[in-house]
């Protein structure tokens, strides 16, 4: 898990200048270790797929690949998942978590709960710096929108997204993708 800066209420869509270096410093420290050809297959066991546009290993626990960082330039497209869930357990329990309703759970809580649909925020700004940094050093296109993933900030679209924030980041980022990894047994 990564040292992060502690949570601030953000009033307006910025982040604070503590938060941007973290994102930026984070995307170099990760990318200073490009992905080899044997993470990429341990990925792409998880995922039961090939892991395109894996740049990265985001996370490990348990000895294996839990999340990759992704180029947001995937075959020319535009990709806007950065962090992705590539563990296979992880991705099971948090779909379980989606099936049992707990998305629609979340967003009645982001409709009424200020301090949390403001960290959310920030859990998104934080995740487009990122974005940014990564496909800065990677010589990937500007990304076309200031759309990121999960349905963030305005609402929760996909835990696993949430998730792989969380275990890449560390905690006290994103409050939902951390709540997600204590509920999957991932912390």
């Amino acid at each position: 898990m990564q040292a992060n800066p502690p949570s601030s209420a953000l009033p307006s869509s910025e982040l604070c200048a503590r938060d941007a270096a973290f994102c930026r410093d984070l995307a170099r420290s990760l990318l200073s270790h490009p992905a080899t050809a044997e993470e990429k297959e341990e990925a792409a066991r998880g995922l039961g797929r090939e892991p395109d546009g894996m740049a990265a290993v985001g996370a490990r626990g348990w000895g294996r690949v839990l999340a990759a960082v992704v180029s947001p330039s995937v075959r020319s497209h535009p990709f806007p998942t950065v962090f992705y869930l590539v563990d296979r357990d992880l991705s099971r329990r948090a779909s379980q978590l989606e099936s049992a309703g707990a998305m629609r759970g979340w967003n009645l809580r982001l409709e009424k709960e200020s301090d949390l649909k403001s960290d959310y925020l920030r859990a998104h700004l934080m995740y487009l710096c990122f974005r940014d940094e990564v496909g800065r050093i990677l010589g990937a296109p500007p990304f076309p929108s200031r759309i990121s993933a999960g349905g963030m900030p305005d609402r929760v679209k996909c835990l696993h997204a949430l998730l792989a924030q969380s275990l890449v980041m560390g905690p006290g980022i994103n409050p939902i993708g951390d709540e997600t990894a204590r509920e999957v047994g991932a912390w």
